[in-house]
This record gives structure tokens, sequence and C-alpha cells, in this order.
């Protein structure tokens, strides 16, 4: 029986489109750049991020870059809260 991890389990709430999106914010692209590469929307780019972002758990905070924290959670480095 193969067990996730806390990474996999909250990836695995996501939408094959919001883990494009988030791909490419790992890969430090910026939304314009994701909406081209993707053929999406800057309001549908923006939609995806507060989308992936809730689903991920992460709160607007003046102590961390939700981007930035995304990141890391897709990368598996984010701690298990």
């Amino acid at each position: 029986m193969l067990v996730q991890t806390p990474t996999e389990t909250l990836l695995g709430q996501l939408t094959g489109r919001e883990r494009q999106v988030l791909e490419l914010v790992a890969e430090g692209k910026s939304n314009l750049a994701i909406g081209r590469q993707l053929r999406l929307r800057p309001k549908t780019v923006e939609a995806h991020l507060r989308s992936l972002f809730y689903k991920l758990g992460l709160e607007q905070s003046p102590y961390e870059h939700r981007r930035v924290m995304a990141a890391v959670t897709y990368l598996g480095r984010r701690p298990a809260t």
C-alpha cells in the first residue's frame, strides 16, 4: 500500500490546469507569461492562482509570500503544518 506524503495529498486536490499553473509559478513565470504559455486570459490565471492558494491552505500573510510558498509546496519542500 502506498502512503501519500502531505505534499502529495495537497497537490492531489488541484485540477490539471491548476497544476500546470503551479508548475509555471515554480519555474518563476509571471502571470503574463503563464497566460501566454497556456493561452489563458490574465483574469483566468488569477482565478487559478486564487483557487490553488485556497486548496493549498495559503492565506495572505505579511510574513510569507503565497506565490513562493506555493512553489515550495510544488517542489516538495514545504513543512507539514
